[in-house]
């Protein structure tokens, strides 16, 4: 479980640019996201993500977010983005999301009867469970949040809190749910699509105030 004074990680999702990317490192995020989902207001081309990556520094970790993507555009987009970690927002299962020999977390869009204790253990070979806020026909990235108390206690250290973070909240958030990492993007955004660097300041401070 996250121990009390330890630091909660956070990734930036949904950048478009690299001047967003810089902006979120340079803050301290520990993670950056890339869209590939065409949906999105964040979504972003190979070309793009290739353009992204490659700025991004030592020990941040770049994340691909898919929702039900086929196979065979996964492993194209690996080829070409200096990847490091694969997001799942969709119907994926398992199988799915381990045959690209990378590791992945899985995306839970929260509603009632949700059992996270069973999707834990069914996705065991995930790194973590990304819990995000539930929107009929909206995958992620819905900018609401959901009920933390529904979060069932034991299982914060696989847990990546998401859906509504902002400054004025990440504090709570982190105090009751004790989750191992956050990730934000509309939170942090000018537009969408849109990183703001005065609320990524903010926000980055806000996590950082949490251990003093």
């Amino acid at each position: 479980m996250n121990q009390k004074n330890q630091r909660t990680r956070v990734k930036i999702c949904g950048l478009t640019s690299k001047e967003d990317a810089l902006l979120a490192v340079n803050n301290g995020a520990d993670a950056v996201g890339l869209v590939f989902y065409e949906p999105s207001p964040r979504h972003v081309n190979i070309d793009q993500a290739c353009s992204i990556a490659e700025s991004i520094p030592a020990f941040v970790t770049k994340t691909a977010l898919f929702v039900n993507p086929d196979a065979e555009y996964v492993k194209a987009v690996l080829r070409s983005v200096k990847i490091d970690l694969l997001q799942f927002h969709g119907d994926e299962s398992p199988e799915f999301c381990e045959q690209f020999g990378l590791t992945y977390i899985k995306a839970v869009r929260m509603r009632e009867g949700i059992d996270l204790v069973a999707l834990e253990k069914r996705y065991s070979g995930s790194a973590g469970l990304l819990l995000d806020a539930y929107k009929k026909g909206v995958p992620g990235g819905t900018g609401e949040q959901f009920d933390w108390a529904s979060i069932p206690a034991g299982i914060a250290q696989k847990i990546i809190l998401a859906g509504g973070l902002k400054a004025e909240n990440v504090q709570r958030a982190i105090q009751q749910v004790a989750p191992w990492a956050l990730d934000v993007s509309g939170g942090v955004e000018a537009s969408k699509g849109v990183k703001s660097a005065e609320k990524i300041q903010k926000f980055m401070q806000q996590v950082m105030r949490s251990v003093q």
